[in-house]
């Protein structure tokens, strides 16, 4: 039997749902995991079935198998766990039947459309690397005259602020009085991406919306609601193995979201 390979500890609380790699590695620094009854204070730590990891005080939990959610993110929720202003956040938000999860990427604010959500840390990391090359794409209401020749140009980069952004598809879709829609396509989604782009061309956005990421759509998905993609789709799309996807029974009622007022 081959001998197990040893892992980085951060991968490994990431994969367990409880946080992403970025806040494994912080949870380290303060002192909040042991590893055989010994703190960390580094995360350059590799660990293996056979030892013992507490966070919290609290042994940690075997890994789920993994779940990938499509959420439509209504306008005024912080995709965040928390909040020092008290402003209400997708996660506060979501059925408490899903558990913890993490968002793959993220929605502003201000904005709206499709956020995926996993349980698994390690798979949120993968699927918003740049590397990964999907394509997101958006509904963007602006205020402004468009330039379409502006817009042409933008699929040889441009960069705002000294901050240089990759090639971006823009189309004009259709112009109503003062305001017009566009749809807008990139792969890279840096923070505020097309909020910024469309700013240094004198366009205003007042609405923006995510229709798809990647391979899956927001779809007919209401807004607030929330649709677990069944473990076909895990497989056939992200090449995930049959054992670690959850099956999602086809007589199982879609859950209801809970509605933030």
């Amino acid at each position: 039997m081959a001998e197990e390979k040893a892992e980085r500890i951060a991968k490994v609380l990431a994969r367990a749902g409880l946080c992403s790699r970025r806040e494994a590695e912080r949870w380290i620094a303060d002192g909040r995991v042991a590893v055989n009854k010994k703190v960390l204070v580094t995360p350059a730590v590799t660990v293996t079935s056979r030892d013992r990891i507490v966070v919290d005080g609290k042994l940690l939990p075997e890994a789920e198998q993994t779940k990938l959610w499509r959420y439509h993110k209504p306008t005024g929720l912080l995709t965040s766990h928390g909040d020092p202003r008290g402003r209400n956040t997708v996660f506060a938000a979501l059925p408490s039947h899903m558990g913890r999860v993490i968002s793959v990427g993220r929605l502003d604010y201000n904005s709206e459309g499709l956020l995926l959500l996993t349980n698994d840390g390690e798979l949120a990391r993968k699927l918003e690397m740049p590397a990964t090359g999907w394509l997101r794409r958006y509904r963007v209401r602006v205020h402004g005259r468009v330039d379409e020749a502006q817009l042409e140009r933008l699929a040889k980069g441009v960069e705002v602020e000294g901050v240089r952004y990759g090639p971006v598809e823009a189309r004009l879709d259709k112009v109503q009085r003062a305001n017009a829609w566009l749809t807008v396509s990139l792969r890279e989604g840096k923070n505020r991406e097309v909020r910024k782009i469309m700013e240094h061309l004198g366009l205003d956005v007042n609405r923006l919306i995510r229709t798809s990421y990647g391979p899956f759509q927001l779809g007919n998905l209401s807004s607030g609601e929330v649709s677990q993609v069944p473990a076909k789709a895990l497989r056939e799309q992200l090449g995930i193995d049959q054992n670690k996807v959850e099956t999602v029974e086809k007589k199982k009622p879609a859950a209801k979201p809970r509605r933030v007022r």
